[in-house]
């Protein structure tokens, strides 16, 4: 459900195929970069 959120947020680029989305793996990386932050 939190995959599905981002993408209808438009935090996440996906494409649409049939009844399922498709995620680029560059896209996942690219997005989870940029809410990394260093613990402690």
């Amino acid at each position: 459900m939190t995959v599905y959120r981002l993408i209808r947020a438009g935090d996440l680029p996906a494409v649409r195929v049939g009844r399922s989305f498709r995620v680029r793996d560059v896209d996942v990386d690219g997005y989870l970069q940029s809410r990394y932050t260093q613990a402690g």
